[in-house]
């Protein structure tokens, strides 16, 4: 298994990397872009916070999780976010941009000013997420809606 422990990465781009169940143990991600990576099982709550700061494009994150922690303004692109767990962490102005986001836990979560637009698969309830001025496309209301156990149909 693949150990981060007290590691430092700043300013740093990770491409084609598989990191799947590493270990990042207090190590500090400071302005790293994960780029087309294999990033499985990661625990980012057990990253150093201070000063936390990364970008993920074209990566998969399945099973990873954020849980508690501060993710401010931190840009998802084309990436694959199945059942990452978001439990009260702040995404606030964050971006999801094209993503898949089946099966994410989104619970008790700052998400405001966050971007959902061209994001799809997600299940939100807005009485437990925090959700002021965040952006989500028409299409993909049903997401914040499913809690409610109604049909939505498309106008013809």
């Amino acid at each position: 298994m693949l150990t981060f422990q007290n590691l430092n990465l700043p300013v740093a781009i990770l491409q084609n990397a598989i990191l799947s169940m590493a270990r990042l143990f207090k190590t500090a991600f400071r302005d790293v872009m994960f780029k087309e990576c294999k990033m499985f099982g990661l625990q980012f709550s057990d990253c150093n916070e201070f000063g936390l700061s990364f970008k993920f494009e074209g990566c998969s994150l399945n099973n990873s999780t954020f849980y508690k922690t501060a993710i401010k303004k931190t840009v998802f692109k084309n990436s694959k976010l199945h059942e990452v767990d978001f439990e009260e962490c702040d995404a606030s102005g964050s971006v999801f941009a094209n993503c898949d986001l089946a099966g994410a836990i989104f619970e008790n979560t700052n998400l405001g000013k966050a971007d959902f637009r061209t994001s799809f698969n997600y299940s939100i309830d807005p009485g437990s997420n925090l959700l002021k001025k965040a952006k989500f496309s028409l299409s993909g209301v049903y997401g914040l809606l499913y809690k409610l156990d109604i049909e939505i149909e498309k106008d013809n």
